[in-house]
């Protein structure tokens, strides 16, 4: 397959998913396996075929796993795997990939007590061959500076509790947040230069759906409030998330975000950050327990949300997912983003938001899974 078919192929399955990728050849080799048990953590070996290095792992991991692989050296499938069929051992990638997974699980055993400190990215940082010569920088390195004597203390930080509360009073406050209840967008995706109709349905408290609208029909990606299912057209049975698509899916769900996120943490840390574009930012790190942390920035004047990172947990590392809001506009008392850029190290995609409609019925028969996919939308 050549490069340019190739990333027509990217294209299609990043729309397919709207906000989450999701190789679909990895899908359909578990499609051709016997029927999975019903327990997304059931091992990998019990539906996938000719798993070695990762056997034991829960089968719902190995597609965020693959994704972690590629991010870390910058490569795509068909760099170890047959499209097609991924069970064959014809490349020797694929056979050195192996003995790296290995060497990377004994080290962080006999040097890091079992936590993962090594990983793929660690050596490779996005290239398939490790660069193991320090490279001649064309500037001066830049050295930390040493703290001047006497210099003035930096002023507080403001603690999580006030950032959470400017941020809740930025976009409208409880009052007028809780008078909306659905919301309907539509807009445009835009990847690697092409654009393709999008609508947006959310539901309070926690129901989405996002549709994007191609020549071959419809692609959906939605979460019920409880579980979540992305569908391509032609009459296939739609697909359920990942625990760790789900999971990530269900915050996007949370119609009043603003309002809940100062309860979602166990711990919280507030940091100085770097600028986002012309704006000074300040960051919130929350802890969940035994879930990956999830990092906030927030505008230092207005208080907005202007960036979400959050990390999904594979056995080799951390599928890392970054989401800027800009666009802010004002609509029934309450300011939304109407423009977000969702970045991945496989790439990136934005959304722009033309129209919204809030407070419209939306059944919650948009949201449940349907038997197969056609060709019609979700409006």
């Amino acid at each position: 397959m050549n490069r340019k078919l190739l990333n027509a192929w990217y294209v299609l399955v990043i729309l397919a998913v709207a906000l989450l990728l999701a190789p679909a050849p990895l899908r359909a080799q578990m499609a051709h396996t016997e029927k999975p048990a019903a327990d997304p953590a059931r091992p990998a070996e019990q539906a996938f075929k000719n798993i070695q290095a990762l056997k034991g792992v829960p089968a719902d991991q190995i597609q965020p796993t693959m994704q972690f692989i590629s991010g870390s050296l910058g490569v795509e499938c068909e760099f170890c795997h047959t499209r097609g069929a991924f069970e064959k051992d014809d490349k020797k990638e694929k056979e050195t990939a192996r003995k790296m997974i290995a060497m990377q699980m004994a080290i962080n055993k006999s040097d890091f007590k079992g936590e993962r400190e090594v990983t793929c990215y660690t050596c490779h940082r996005g290239q398939h061959n490790p660069v193991g010569t320090p490279v001649i920088s064309e500037e001066e390195p830049k050295r930390p500076e040493a703290p001047v004597p006497g210099a003035a203390a930096p002023p507080a930080l403001p603690s999580a509790d006030e950032i959470f509360d400017k941020y809740l009073q930025a976009v409208g406050g409880a009052e007028a947040l809780k008078k909306i209840t659905t919301r309907v967008q539509k807009g445009t995706i835009s990847v690697r230069g092409r654009g393709f109709p999008l609508q947006v349905l959310a539901k309070a408290p926690n129901k989405r759906a996002t549709a994007v609208t191609q020549l071959e029909g419809v692609n959906v990606t939605a979460y019920d409030g409880q579980t979540g299912w992305t569908g391509v057209p032609g009459g296939r049975p739609p697909a359920d998330m990942t625990r760790a698509e789900t999971e990530a899916f269900s915050i996007d769900a949370a119609f009043y975000f603003p309002i809940e996120v100062k309860k979602m943490f166990g711990q919280t840390r507030v940091r100085p950050s770097d600028k986002i574009g012309d704006h000074e930012v300040i960051q919130v790190t929350g802890i969940r327990e035994g879930k990956a942390p999830l990092w906030l920035f927030f505008d230092k004047q207005s208080g907005l949300l202007l960036r979400m990172v959050r990390y999904a947990d594979t056995p080799l590392g951390r599928n890392p997912t970054q989401i800027d809001y800009a666009d802010y506009r004002e609509d029934s008392g309450i300011k939304l983003p109407f423009r977000w850029t969702i970045a991945r190290p496989q790439g990136r995609f934005t959304i722009q938001i033309d129209t919204l409609q809030q407070n419209v019925p939306v059944d919650d028969i948009k949201f449940a899974k349907p038997e197969t996919m056609g060709p019609k939308t979700i409006s």
